[in-house]
């Protein structure tokens, strides 16, 4: 038996039909060269007639709204489906179907998750190996982005020789010798009552020292995110769109305008939502905010939430990507110094006095014109090493994450190996031409890329 914490609580309690509260991924896996024309089908087989039961955690059912518990009537037909799209299936057609699959809300009486294995994937290039997608959702209470991750990586392999035999939901099984360190420590309720009573001060110096901070700085305030397309009511329809960027082409900007590679990620996604917004006639007169999850695990863990969020400046009023740059970097470490003199613990209880409006009105929609941010952008690190699954080499991972009401897109990224994969879900009723912004996540990719060769033969300073 596991408590819920406030967190995972909260995921559960704002979950409604319009608004799924579970996080994705989408795995895009080559058949091995000399595979035979039934492997994935194996894959399948494997999966569906094993005996094995799931691991931590895949496990764990809900109980009460309190607790999670083990399940010991697990079906494995109420998690796993096989699907073979018409051939050959496009990348548009597979995104098609995790876009419908994603605004589907998950059965809160058996375990939180979902797998789907797809075929029919028409190969990424003439000449390569044929394709199959992995789609994997999970209920964002059980796993935060940095676990699923993690999850990921641990049932996976490094080695393009190793056989795997047990289906992906008990895979925990091949690191039995590490399990306490990823199951979360069980606390009691005593426990915890102490640690959130010892925040009480700290967090109300931090409160009172944020109401005196002068409003030029770079401090972002809770009531300054401008009304905007993106803050409309959503249903629940979803688009998933995706797309790869070498991680070497942010580096090289990060590098040459002193700055990091996640202040470079941001701006080029301010510079996309202001060419996006500008096309649609949108863009709001002051800067657009964002909420970007900050990570607080410590721990080799790989399930709960341990993160909050920082408010970032967008600077989407600014024409400059280079204005835009040290609006974004300024706010960022305005956050992360903040958070800095924080225990994780005073992080969170910060952030629900702080958001507390917020959360009030994603429960009741009681200010359906004001919101605390303008949507959620999350960058979450990956392997930076190949992995394999029976020696089919996973080519590239799309996050896929949530949707509030008022909140009608959100942006996730994750690396892998040498590249940052995009991963963009929108409420397609709410927000239009939605595909357009991954050209114009090129665009400004590219004109930073410009100015850092224009600084480089000393043609700009």
């Amino acid at each position: 038996m596991r408590l819920l914490s406030l967190v995972d609580l909260l995921f559960l309690l704002v979950e409604k039909r319009k608004q799924p509260m579970h996080v994705g991924g989408l795995f895009l896996f080559e058949v091995p060269k000399d595979a035979q024309e039934d492997f994935v089908l194996s894959l399948v087989q494997q999966m569906q007639n094993s005996t094995v039961p799931p691991t931590f955690p895949f496990n764990q059912v809900l109980h009460n709204l309190t607790y999670w518990k083990n399940d010991d009537e697990f079906d494995v037909e109420h998690h796993f489906r096989h699907i073979a799209l018409p051939k050959p299936a496009r990348v548009r057609e597979l995104l098609s179907y995790i876009s419908k699959e994603h605004g589907r809300l998950l059965d809160r009486a058996r375990p939180l998750w979902e797998c789907h294995i797809i075929e029919g994937i028409e190969p990424e290039s003439d000449g390569r190996p044929k394709r199959f997608g992995l789609y994997f959702k999970i209920h964002h209470s059980l796993v935060d982005g940095i676990a699923a991750m993690r999850l990921v990586q641990k049932s996976l392999s490094q080695s393009p020789n190793e056989t795997i035999t047990l289906p992906l939901w008990a895979l925990m099984m091949r690191h039995r010798h590490q399990i306490e360190s990823v199951i979360p420590k069980e606390r009691g309720i005593g426990s915890i009552i102490k640690d959130q009573l010892q925040t009480a001060k700290p967090v109300m110096g931090e409160l009172l020292s944020a109401l005196k901070i002068d409003k030029d700085s770079s401090y972002v305030r809770t009531t300054q995110a401008p009304p905007s397309i993106l803050n409309q009511s959503i249903s629940s329809s979803r688009r998933f769109i995706a797309d790869s960027y070498d991680i070497a082409r942010f580096k090289r900007v990060a590098n040459n305008l002193g700055v990091s590679i996640n202040d470079v990620v941001l701006t080029v996604c301010s510079g996309a939502l202001r060419r996006y917004l500008l096309s649609i006639n949108e863009l709001p007169k002051d800067p657009l905010i964002a909420w970007v999850p900050y990570s607080m695990r410590k721990d080799e863990t790989v399930a709960g939430n341990q993160f909050a969020f920082i408010l970032c400046n967008l600077g989407t009023h600014l024409a400059s990507p280079l204005e835009r740059l040290k609006l974004v970097h300024n706010s960022m470490n305005d956050g992360k110094k903040r958070f800095g003199r924080m225990s994780q613990a005073e992080v969170v209880n910060y952030s629900l006095v702080a958001y507390s409006w917020e959360f009030v009105n994603i429960f009741t929609n009681a200010y359906p014109k004001k919101h605390a941010f303008n949507l959620i952008i999350s960058n979450v690190p990956g392997s930076q090493k190949k992995l394999y699954w029976n020696g089919a080499e996973l080519r590239a991972l799309y996050p896929a994450s949530i949707l509030f009401n008022g909140q009608a897109m959100n942006i996730t990224l994750a690396s892998y190996l040498d590249r940052i994969e995009f991963g963009i879900v929108a409420c397609s009723k709410t927000l239009p031409k939605i595909q357009s912004l991954l050209k114009m996540l090129e665009d400004e990719l590219g004109q930073l890329e410009t100015i850092c060769t224009e600084r480089e033969l000393g043609i700009r300073e």
